[in-house]
């Protein structure tokens, strides 16, 4: 892994020297990083901030999103720099690894991985990330938050493992969430249009 971009680096570290995101929550001094400090969705939002390092965001926006999130265009979290979210697609365990599921041992009373992000939050890591860059969003209402509606994208890059994705990786990935979504959504119509729209943004 590479050295982290500048903004990045100015980051606090936890005990063992990683850069700590601007959105983790910290518990009893811990910074836990599979929870969103309170407000901070909200902060990002509002003031137009990376969530990753926290700094102003210029005029694009890059969302780092599973393959879910490229069907539906709708994304769990604010957007980012795309050097911090490229920087994450490496540094960041769950996105690297895709044998991984998310850690659920020791969550603070109240939270569980089902009930911690706006949306449905999957347990499983899809196997492959987007890092979707658009000029637009759209904040809308979810029972538990916020959720965020991408803008048609300029760019779509694809990773697994920390490195580009290949086109069979992406379009198993894309139909595996397309019947996930319509599994939990009972849309199947509405998904399979929403999926072939996706489609086009697979790797060539």
């Amino acid at each position: 892994m590479g050295a982290p971009p500048p903004r990045i680096a100015r980051l606090p570290t936890d005990a063992h020297g990683r850069p700590v995101p601007w959105f983790v929550a910290v518990i009893d001094g811990v910074p836990d990083f599979r929870i969103v400090a309170r407000g901070k969705v909200a902060e990002a939002i509002q003031f137009h901030r990376c969530f990753i390092c926290g700094d102003p965001l210029g005029r694009w926006l890059t969302f780092a999103v599973g393959p879910m999130s490229a069907i539906n265009r709708t994304a769990p979290e604010p957007p980012s720099h795309k050097e911090c979210a490229l920087y994450a697609i490496e540094a960041c365990p769950f996105l690297a690894r895709p044998g991984m599921r998310r850690r659920t041992a020791g969550l603070p009373e109240g939270l569980a991985v089902a009930t911690h992000a706006p949306g449905e939050t999957a347990a499983h890591n899809p196997g492959v990330t987007a890092l979707w860059t658009t000029r637009d969003q759209q904040a809308v209402s979810d029972e538990k938050g916020v959720l965020i509606r991408m803008g048609e994208p300029s760019e779509v890059l694809w990773f697994c493992e920390g490195r580009r994705a290949t086109r069979a990786e992406v379009l198993e990935a894309l139909a595996e969430e397309r019947d996930l979504l319509a599994q939990l959504s009972g849309e199947q119509a509405e998904v399979d249009a929403a999926y072939e729209r996706a489609l086009p943004y697979a790797p060539p």
